[in-house]
């Protein structure tokens, strides 16, 4: 018996749409981790990016459990003197809500350039439109 190593040029992508409403932020960001790493496919390897593109809709619909809204905190530094920046999810979301979606599946991918090559195939909206029609998307069940 031989051990299976999948090639770059056997790896076939597909395209999802999940839909975000009414779902909770951190077991939404594992499932579309999972679709987007293709730990969900039989040829998955860690070494590849064997993973799908992956719609999010409805990313100002999400939701949280207990006070996260008023207690969870996003921190930024600008570099300069005074630069720290925090804010709550609360206003974050009521800011750019894809930037919340986008910040929880990002610190579940690989920290490496694999990691970045998996996210850029993540796109998240806002709403319930998206101008990816022609890549046929399937509709994930999460």
């Amino acid at each position: 018996m031989k051990t299976y190593a999948v090639k770059a040029s056997e790896i076939e992508r597909h395209w999802w749409v999940v839909d975000a409403t009414d779902q909770t932020l951190g077991r939404l960001a594992t499932r579309i981790a999972t679709l987007l790493e293709g730990k969900h496919k039989p040829i998955y390897s860690p070494h590849l990016d064997t993973g799908d593109h992956v719609v999010v809709l409805n990313a100002a619909r999400i939701k949280v459990t207990g006070n996260k809204l008023e207690q969870k905190r996003y921190y930024r530094h600008s570099g300069y003197p005074g630069g720290f920046r925090e804010e709550s999810l609360e206003a974050l979301l009521e800011r750019k809500p894809e930037l919340a979606i986008e910040r929880a599946v990002k610190g579940m991918l690989p920290q490496n350039r694999l990691g970045r090559a998996m996210f850029k195939k993540m796109k998240v909206y806002r709403g319930s439109e998206h101008p990816h029609q022609a890549q046929q998307p399937s509709t994930a069940e999460l």
